[in-house]
């Protein structure tokens, strides 16, 4: 066996090599977050309904892989991250999967609405402040793109403060009309 092999539990189906694979990848995550079980937590106790440090290392590995890392966050991945946010109702990952989705949600926002985003190794880091690249006004982002973060937060039982406070941001005063739009989206009040 060489030393370049993957490590038992990475399946080469957790290896992406597009983002529609990088997609199917953390709905592999987001399964075991459910189950408790499947490749993303072996050789591990992992409780269903439970996320922590190693499955959020888990969506940052896939997220950040080398086939994907200078294309912009999609929206199947955004898509799948929601549904590991609303999966997971115990948490024990220090709130880092709250900044990772908050953050690669901003990446897709972002490219979606035309504007440049840093590579995902850089924009997704613990490391790296999202107010260092992330737009800060609802004028640089497309209305369609709030009106759609805005659908996957309405209604969940998992609210995700760092992703509030960005859509708050984003708001701002410049979109006040849209703001009005979105009636009872989200609950500021921290």
């Amino acid at each position: 066996m060489s030393s370049a092999a993957p490590k038992p539990t990475e399946s080469s189906s957790l290896v992406p090599s597009c983002r529609d694979t990088a997609a199917h990848a953390l709905s592999v995550v987001r399964d075991g977050v459910i189950t408790g079980e499947g490749p993303t937590t072996k050789g591990r106790v992992h409780f269903s309904r439970s996320l922590d440090a190693d499955d959020t290392a888990w969506c940052m590995r896939i997220l950040t892989a080398t086939a994907v890392n200078d294309q912009p966050v999609s929206r199947g991945e955004a898509e799948v991250l929601f549904e590991i946010n609303e999966a997971a109702t115990e948490r024990t990952d220090g709130g880092r999967f709250d900044d990772l989705l908050a953050k690669a949600v901003a990446h897709y926002a972002a490219s979606a609405s035309g504007l440049k985003v840093p590579p995902r190794s850089v924009a997704l880091s613990a490391d790296t402040e999202i107010e260092s690249w992330a737009p800060s006004y609802a004028s640089k982002v497309n209305s369609e793109m709030l009106e759609w973060i805005a659908g996957q937060m309405r209604g969940k039982r998992q609210n995700n403060r760092r992703l509030m406070a960005m859509v708050a941001t984003f708001l701002g005063t410049t979109a006040l009309p849209l703001a009005g739009q979105l009636p009872n989206v989200f609950d500021i009040g921290m």
